[in-house]
């Protein structure tokens, strides 16, 4: 059953994946900052997952560093091993880790299509089967994005396996109750992709009812409420000015 006896975060335990760069960052940040520990994954950031984990010892709070190539099934299976041997049972998931490849339908490669799935759909699923293996509940929250709403034609690969593990957070909100609740974060114009500036931010910002961009606070205060939620699960909160309420398509 969950723990109805408090919703404070402090001394539980987070794995966050892709938690060395931009939201996985802050969002691994901010539970430290709410007195969780945090276990950090990373791929190939291995120097930007160090300085988290120390940013993360200077709040007060205990923070490991572990790799994995969250593609490859195995590495995937392994993380969650090298987690809790470091820190102890994990009491939070963050799936985080991402890629956004630029590629329309007809140029996605089979192999990206597969790299892109296995990040996005099969590892966040192998990681709640694990941890609900564990038999201590717990809350599992899913980094979407308010492109799973509309039809991104730019980055195919990444829109089909984020439509994926939307479908995914229902499913396992489902299949992990009563003792697990899952819920999804689905952010929109935040951050800009890698080798884009905050011009890309400002050209895009009509596009929402809002007229204008979100920073990342914004992202983790709809992550913290849902894992302070008793009675929330399968569910998605966007934070994106309203943009998934319009339909439109990204160019």
């Amino acid at each position: 059953m969950m723990d109805d006896s408090s919703t404070s975060l402090a001394g539980k335990t987070a794995l966050v994946t892709g938690a060395a760069r931009r939201l996985g960052r802050v969002i691994a940040l901010a539970l430290a900052q709410q007195g969780a520990n945090v276990v950090v994954h990373y791929n190939r950031s291995a120097e930007d997952a160090a300085s988290l984990c120390e940013e993360i010892r200077g709040l007060g709070v205990s923070a490991w560093s572990v790799p994995g190539d969250l593609s490859d099934a195995g590495q995937t299976e392994s993380l969650f091993d090298r987690a809790t041997q470091d820190a102890g049972p994990i009491d939070i998931l963050i799936n985080s880790a991402s890629t956004f490849e630029k590629e329309t339908l007809w140029e996605a490669s089979a192999q990206s299509l597969e790299a892109n799935l296995r990040l996005h759909a099969t590892a966040p699923l192998i990681l709640a089967r694990t941890l609900a293996r564990q038999n201590r509940g717990g809350s599992i929250v899913n980094m979407l994005d308010t492109r799973v709403t509309v039809y991104d034609r730019q980055h195919a690969a990444y829109h089909i396996s984020k439509r994926v593990l939307l479908t995914l957070t229902r499913m396992l909100a489902l299949e992990l109750a009563p003792g697990i609740a899952v819920n999804a974060v689905a952010p929109g114009l935040i951050l800009p992709p890698a080798g884009e500036d905050e011009s890309y931010l400002q050209k895009l910002a009509h596009c929402n009812p809002l007229n204008r961009y979100g920073d990342p606070a914004q992202v983790t205060d709809a992550v913290l409420f849902l894992l302070r939620s008793r009675f929330i699960t399968g569910q998605v909160i966007y934070v994106d000015g309203g943009y998934h309420m319009k339909g439109h398509m990204y160019d």
